[in-house]
């Protein structure tokens, strides 16, 4: 008998409810019939560093302090010693002001440096690759009991993703109990939602597993890794660069989860075999457990 699935223990979990990250629209389906589904909203949220304007991201609105501290952090604008002294979201114009005790040496690099119209973030990824110099993750194993709790938990838990799609989550868990559920419509933003979730509140990545529905490059690895998380996993696959920093910062890299089968690319001898995927439930193609119970 599969086991009961408690999705109420999350610290931050999706709202599927929530006003302004969807609306409804009409449209037509496959045979011309009138139909009406509902669809994520997207809006513009400026970042500043101080006074330094950093980066304008595409994002469904929730959390924008979140975003804006772990965007800053996993860019390498926010060093640990550096204290934040303040964070201002503004809706009205939708802009986030992260203030630190003194300037940074990134606004002052950012100022010197030609942006193009096509990705911001691209002018930083040199520096996030020189935040790899020395890094040291946790040795943590994995249980692989953990990791089919977690997915089971996690692809029942309600979600935007189940209610209009288009969009991506990420899952800061520990051990086999998801902890905060972020989602977005790009997974870095997911990602970096989570990121100042953990800087603001203090919380250490050592213990900590990624789980993320999108794939695994090698960004999504070089912000784990700063992140201070040994474990990132994925439903989707990997690019041979991800896999690559994977195993340079000995960082454990689990893809294609999906029912009782994954692949892992990174940190194989880190994982604790201690079930058997046969016992595992397959998934259909919504990604749920065929025959667990509800």
């Amino acid at each position: 008998m599969a086991r009961l699935i408690d999705t109420t223990g999350y610290l931050i979990a999706p709202d599927p409810g929530a006003q302004r990250l969807t609306r409804e629209v009409a449209g037509t389906d496959q045979t011309g019939a009138r139909t009406r589904t509902r669809v994520v909203e997207e809006r513009p949220l400026t970042i500043y560093l101080n006074a330094q304007e950093i980066v304008t991201a595409m994002t469904i609105g929730d959390y924008p302090e979140y975003l804006a501290l772990g965007f800053l952090r996993n860019q390498g604008m926010l060093r640990d010693a550096e204290a934040v002294t303040g964070v201002e979201y503004d809706a009205e114009l939708e802009v986030v002001v992260v203030r630190t005790t003194s300037t940074t040496s990134y606004e002052e690099k950012l100022r010197k440096k030609t942006r193009t119209s096509g990705c911001a973030v691209g002018t930083v990824f040199g520096d996030m690759m020189e935040g790899l110099e020395g890094l040291t993750l946790s040795q943590t194993s994995l249980r692989t009991s953990d990791l089919y709790a977690l997915s089971a938990v996690i692809n029942r838990t309600p979600s935007l993703y189940l209610d209009a799609g288009a969009i991506h989550g990420s899952v800061l868990c520990q051990g086999d109990r998801p902890l905060v559920y972020m989602e977005d419509v790009g997974r870095h933003n997911a990602v970096d939602k989570i990121a100042g979730w953990m800087l603001s509140e203090r919380v250490d990545g050592a213990d900590k597993i990624l789980y993320t529905t999108g794939r695994l490059t090698s960004e999504m690895v070089i912000k784990t890794a700063q992140m201070g998380i040994p474990v990132l996993a994925s439903r989707s696959g990997f690019t041979a660069w991800g896999v690559e920093i994977a195993r340079q910062v000995g960082l454990t890299l689990i893809g294609r989860l999906k029912g009782h089968r994954f692949l892992c690319l990174s940190g194989e001898e880190r994982l604790i075999r201690d079930a058997d995927p046969a016992s595992i439930p397959d998934e259909d193609r919504a990604g749920r457990r065929k025959g667990a119970e509800e």
